[in-house]
């Protein structure tokens, strides 16, 4: 019978922390046993779903990111049973950006974070570069945070995530290169002690790439 390696890790931060490259990274490193689930919130405002900033419609939009994320995640692991799933961003964040206190975001979708940490083996966190004053445009035309917004976005996130019993932070480098190296080392070493607890061996050697 086949190891059951379908695990479930988040990878998540605030904006500009480089999460989606090492997300992309790791799933060329590890070939096909890796699928990434996209950002739902880059889906859907790059796709044409409002941006307004009124409480409610700030309130729709994340209902909306919440159940897509959701969705997203549950049609990955449908499609690829067995396989490493890392989830850019996760179900948690979007009570970091409801207009209300966190606990009214889950209690509108009707869960709770406990609930939605459980849905996660793993959470890998990647600090904003905002944290070293980096500018964080990047390649990303839905971002709008500024660097103040976004270190406070981080600051949220890092508190909800970091009750998650397997969380890992990746700090911000003013090397991006070091900090991606130390993100996928982290990704690396999380996938094997998955591997360990759920089958008792280690992972394949991951496919090298030319």
């Amino acid at each position: 019978m086949e190891p059951n390696n379908g695990h479930r890790i988040v990878v998540t931060g605030g904006p500009g922390a480089g999460k989606t490259t090492a997300a992309d990274l790791f799933r060329r490193e590890l070939g096909e046993r890796v699928v990434v689930v996209p950002e739902a919130a880059t889906l859907l405002f790059s796709g044409g779903f409002p941006r307004h900033e009124d409480p409610d419609a700030l309130k729709a939009a994340q209902r909306a990111i919440y159940f897509v994320q959701r969705g997203l995640e549950d049609t990955q692991k449908a499609q690829y049973p067995g396989r490493v799933l890392i989830c850019d961003r996760g179900t948690v964040d979007g009570a970091c950006y409801w207009p209300e206190p966190r606990k009214d975001f889950f209690a509108d979708v009707g869960t709770s974070l406990e609930k939605e940490l459980t849905r996660y083996d793993a959470v890998i966190f990647f600090e904003t570069a905002a944290a070293g004053g980096l500018q964080i445009e990047g390649g990303n035309p839905t971002r709008v945070e500024d660097l103040r917004t976004a270190v406070e976005l981080d600051h949220r996130l890092r508190e909800m995530w970091s009750e998650h019993p397997r969380f890992f932070f990746v700090p911000h480098h003013i090397s991006f290169f070091k900090k991606i190296a130390y993100g996928l080392a982290s990704l690396e070493g999380v996938v094997a002690q998955l591997d360990v607890q759920k089958n008792g061996t280690f992972p394949h050697t991951p496919k090298t790439t030319p």
